[in-house]
C-alpha cells in the first residue's frame, strides 16, 4: 500500500552535486523511517542515510558523512542532497521505508519493508 518513486539521478562530474527525491504515497505511520541505499554492480546493497518520521534523528554511512544530507521537508517526500560527489558514489540509489517502530534507525536492507525502483547516479572523474 506504500509506493516510493525516486528521481533526480543522472550523470555528474566529480565534485558536483545532485539531489535525489523520493516521493511516497500510501499509509505512512508516525514511526516510519525513510532511508537511502545504493548498489553498484557486483556489490551488495549498502546503507547511505536514513531519517525518522519527525526528522529529529538521522543516520549516515561513514563514506558519505559530511557530504550527503537527508531531509524530509514535506510529509510525502524525502530528499538526499549529495555534494562533493566522487566516482565511488556511482551506483543505483534506492529509497526505502519502514513502518515498524524503531528504537534506533536501522542500517540494513532487511530492516526496510518498502522500496522504490531506484535511480542511477553516475559520477565521472
Amino acid at each position: 500500500q506504500v509506493q516510493l518513486v525516486e528521481s533526480g539521478g543522472g550523470l555528474v562530474q566529480a565534485g558536483g552535486s545532485l539531489r535525489l527525491d523520493c516521493a511516497f504515497s500510501g499509509r505512512i505511520f508516525r514511526n516510519n523511517v525513510m532511508g537511502w541505499f545504493r548498489q553498484a554492480p557486483g556489490k551488495e546493497r549498502e546503507f547511505v542515510a536514513a531519517i525518522n518520521w519527525g526528522g529529529s534523528s538521522t543516520n549516515y554511512a561513514d563514506s558519505v558523512k559530511g557530504r550527503f544530507t537527508i531531509s524530509r521537508t514535506r510529509t510525502d517526500a524525502v530528499y538526499l542532497q549529495m555534494n562533493s560527489l566522487k566516482p565511488e558514489d556511482t551506483a543505483r540509489y534506492y529509497c526505502a521505508g519502514e513502518y515498524r517502530p524503531q528504537s534506533v534507525i536501522p542500517t540494513t536492507p532487511k530492516d526496510y519493508t518498502y522500496w522504490g525502483q531506484g535511480t542511477q547516479v553516475t559520477v565521472s572523474s
